[in-house]
């Protein structure tokens, strides 16, 4: 319980969030960490944000031009020393115990990669009430099926399945990840609320239309993946069954 976790957050126009994110960070009970945040040209007050932070661990890096969170979180991940990659968007928050709690799991269950539940908060931080779960083992086939773990939640081991690198996609660039570790490793469930997913954010991904989200998944698996045509069809159609199953199964009401 002594090893570096690499902390990997891009940021783009999060000031109003971005101090709250960064301190669930700092007030971790696991402080053997490094806050890798990569600025993709924000032209609000984001910047001025971080750069008020005064901690060694943190480290400020920032596009030369607006790439989107794809490259952003691949250049973070090339900076990253860490044994322990944990992803943490500028918006969002951990419980003061996360890290820790899910090392824990991961050296008791001998895993490479896993992810926990989270609650939904608004934009203020107020909790909309609905818990996320997921099943308790992903395999690759599982994880085709949908994009079960929170981008939040997600933690892998480096050091057993090396670095991460994804193509430049601008939507679902969170699910290419898992898709590519789940080639490498199943992924495990701690069955414990240990985030805070910020909904309803005017830009956010939660907030855009379903006909451009099916879009969008189409698009990963043509081009990411690499599917051809009809096998893209079949695995988004998969998606928007699944996703109704995620709703019903593990979204519930505290």
């Amino acid at each position: 319980m002594n090893d570096l976790v690499s902390v990997i957050m891009p940021s783009y126009n999060t000031g109003s969030f971005i101090a709250d994110s960064i301190r669930s960070v700092i007030d971790q009970t696991y402080q053997n960490w490094e806050l890798i945040i990569v600025d993709d040209c924000s032209t609000d007050h984001t910047p001025e944000v971080i750069a008020s932070f005064r901690d060694e661990r943190i480290i400020s890096l920032k596009n030369d031009r607006n790439v989107g969170a794809a490259s952003s979180r691949n250049y973070a991940l090339r900076e990253a020393k860490g044994k322990w990659i944990a992803f943490l968007d500028s918006d969002d928050l951990w419980t003061p115990d996360k890290l820790e709690k899910q090392i824990r799991f991961m050296e008791d269950k001998n895993a490479v990669f896993s992810y926990t539940a989270y609650e939904d908060i608004d934009p203020g931080g107020a909790s909309l009430g609905y818990i996320t779960r997921g099943p308790g083992r992903i395999t690759r086939r599982g994880m085709y099926r949908y994009c079960w773990p929170g981008c939040l939640t997600v933690m892998y081991d480096a050091e057993k399945l090396g670095l991460l690198q994804i193509k430049d996609i601008p939507k679902h660039n969170d699910y290419a990840m898992w898709l590519m570790l789940c080639r490498r490793a199943d992924c495990l469930f701690l069955n414990e609320i240990l985030a805070f997913y910020r909904r309803g954010r005017q830009d956010s991904v939660s907030t855009q239309r379903y006909a451009a989200l099916i879009k969008w998944h189409y698009r990963l698996f043509r081009n990411e993946e690499e599917e051809g045509a009809v096998r893209a069809i079949c695995h988004t159609i998969g998606n928007l069954f699944f996703g109704t199953v995620k709703k019903l199964i593990y979204v519930k009401k505290k």
